[in-house]
């Protein structure tokens, strides 16, 4: 059996397991710490870490792959695994000291090792929109302090390594990562997350208190101005992912939606709904979007893989597009399914919360619209 058969299998199968609870963790908003220990289990925790480091060395076609699938069981839990394979991915081009993409690289081969990014604050929002952080690294002899107040923590209960955006003290301050080891002294977590859709997800407030972290682990600091550029390939790479999970969303609504379709047979019809017309037009409208999407995915994580990322501009579409045709799609499925669509012993209902998250995800619809605008009549 080759390669991509036998990771298909594997998580086709995870995803089905992870989908049995994924209910109850969405009703009490707990974690879902046991589907990250099968996850390592199975070896997809570093499915996208080099593979001199002992991991799969995976692109980007089959990372999405994972994700999309994985989204269809439990979403939370493809969110987190998918900024770990963002973080990865960007760590093998060279982002980050060699030495410490190495040291997380064979630590997330070797056991239950995360890592995301702790960006948004209460006053600065998303980095995206510009500003500089409030949350300031300090030089102090050999080391950084850091201290700070990050929100929307993703996965916080289970990450190893926290990618803490923060400015240095310095006269003309400089911006960017610095890598936090989670079990540092000096880091608290306020459990604020209660949130409409991805509920599992433990994206919670976290405090930094006079953190204390080597000098090497400022691992991607620059002058402000350097960062208007993004690279397009790790830019992708996050639009691809989460254009994949908020797809699989979708996906799992639909499977729903057909299986009502075609168990719901009322007396006066004698029939399933799945034989009537306007129903089998529904279906045909859901079919189309996720076509569309599974199309737009595929190629450009292809084409990533190939050596070819579309522009910035154009990643933010492939975002924009993709998730605004998964929530399309739930929303009709949703709308045609009637009362029991909306009722919370059904998994619908929840799909149409997750889904509706895809819009808060960098780049948002405008900032892609704008950036494509301004790309298409030569504005820089």
């Amino acid at each position: 059996m080759n390669k991509p058969v036998m990771l298909v299998d594997t998580t086709s199968a995870l995803a089905d397991a992870f989908a049995r609870d994924a209910g109850r963790h969405d009703r009490v908003a707990s974690f879902p710490f046991e589907n990250f220990e099968a996850l390592r289990s199975a070896g997809l925790l570093a499915l996208t870490v080099p593979a001199r480091f002992g991991g799969a060395g995976a692109g980007l076609a089959e990372a999405s792959a994972v994700i999309g699938r994985i989204a269809q069981g439990e979403p939370s839990t493809a969110l987190v695994l998918a900024m770990q394979y963002i973080h990865h991915a960007k760590m093998a081009k060279g982002g980050w000291p060699a030495h410490i993409a190495e040291r997380l690289g064979r630590e997330a081969v070797a056991g239950l090792s995360l890592i995301n990014a702790l960006r948004v604050e209460p006053e600065l929002g998303t980095p995206a929109r510009g500003g500089l952080p409030a949350t300031i690294a300090r030089r102090r002899g050999d080391s950084w302090r850091i201290s700070g107040h990050k929100i929307y923590a993703t996965g916080i209960p289970i990450l190893s390594w926290l990618a803490v955006w923060a400015r240095t003290d310095e006269a003309e301050p400089r911006v960017g990562t610095f890598l936090v080891p989670r079990a540092a002294s000096g880091i608290s977590v306020a459990e604020s997350w209660d949130q409409l859709g991805l509920r599992a997800s433990a994206s919670h407030d976290v405090i930094l208190a006079d953190v204390e972290i080597p000098l090497d682990h400022a691992v991607d600091v620059r002058p402000p101005r350097e960062w208007a550029d993004p690279d397009d390939s790790v830019l992708t790479w996050s639009c691809v992912l989460i254009a994949a999970l908020y797809d699989g969303i979708a996906r799992a609504a639909r499977d729903w939606f057909v299986q009502f379709l075609k168990s719901r047979a009322p007396a006066n019809l004698g029939a399933p709904l799945a034989t009537l017309p306007r129903f089998q037009d529904a279906v045909g409208e859901i079919e189309a979007l996720l076509a569309a999407n599974a199309r737009l995915i595929g190629s450009v994580a292809r084409e990533t893989d190939e050596g070819a990322p579309p522009s910035p501009a154009e990643s933010g579409l492939v975002k924009m597009t993709a998730t605004r045709n998964a929530i399309a799609a739930v929303q009709k499925a949703v709308e045609v399914s009637g009362n029991p669509g909306l009722a919370r012993q059904n998994p619908l209902e929840r799909h149409l919360r997750d889904v509706l998250c895809a819009r808060i995800h960098t780049p948002q619809d405008d900032s892609a619209r704008l950036a494509a605008g301004r790309r298409a009549l030569g504005i820089a």
